[in-house]
């Protein structure tokens, strides 16, 4: 008798099964063979190939218009004691206008230049080491005078340009250098100070030098004064330097 309980009326039973598997077996011998004898071999070539001729290298030429914007960058950099290069981010063509206003004012003017004619002129020329500088998208200022000070005052209300270095009368200048550039006085200032530094060196030279011979002349007037005065019996008169004291 079935024993006391419910037991489902659908049960289900797992039954084992064999798994698929592939062994690895060896292959006939008569194959092998076939395969050995089939196997492509490549051909030799008839000629060695260090028998062969060099091949001649074809030079590109480059085009006129590349040719006439590398002679631009290189007019550039040969007129203009002021080369700054700055780093050009996107901004409204309304503000990059009024930028090139305010650096017209001053003399200034903005090159959009390509790092593809940049990069080749300045490996041939003095100012190589500019060349780590033109990396993403970048303008020049440039300026037939040396206006680093008017630069940097307009290039503060222009978060977009960013000043990475610059080239001031053949020499190289990072930022820093830049802003250091634009504390220093003017040129005619500096000349100045220099021309009067260097006059006063002489003119205290010459006057220590002058004055043992004007105070052994003042003392022979005084001397011979005294003697006149004794020959005549007349009181002395006083030197010219102690009559200036008297009240």
């Amino acid at each position: 008798p079935l024993s006391a309980g419910w037991l489902p009326a659908l049960q289900f039973v797992r039954r084992g099964s064999k798994a698929v598997t592939r062994h690895w077996k060896a292959m006939h011998f008569q194959r092998q063979k076939l395969m050995a004898v089939t196997e492509y071999l490549a051909p030799r070539p008839a000629v060695p190939p260090r028998c062969l001729a060099p091949r001649k290298e074809t030079l590109e030429e480059d085009d006129g218009y590349v040719r006439l914007l590398r002679r631009q960058v290189e007019e550039v950099f040969r007129d203009n004691r002021m080369i700054a290069v700055c780093q050009y981010n996107s901004m409204p063509d309304e503000d990059v206008v009024l930028m090139r206003h305010y650096l017209r004012k001053h003399n200034i003017e903005v090159k959009f230049v390509l790092n593809e004619i940049v990069r080749p002129v300045l490996s041939q020329s003095k100012y190589k080491n500019l060349l780590p500088l033109f990396v993403a998208r970048n303008i020049l200022l440039v300026s037939p005078e040396t206006k680093a000070k008017e630069m940097l005052r307009v290039l503060k209300g222009v978060p977009q340009i960013n000043l990475l270095g610059a080239c001031i009368d053949d020499t190289i200048l990072s930022r820093q250098g830049v802003e250091k550039f634009a504390k220093l006085p003017s040129l005619e200032a500096s000349q100045g100070q220099t021309a009067g530094a260097l006059a006063l060196l002489p003119s205290q030279t010459s006057s220590l030098l002058q004055r043992g011979s004007v105070h052994l002349t003042a003392l022979l007037d005084q001397h011979i004064r005294r003697l006149q005065a004794g020959e005549t019996g007349s009181p002395a008169e006083p030197a010219p330097a102690q009559s200036l004291g008297a009240p």
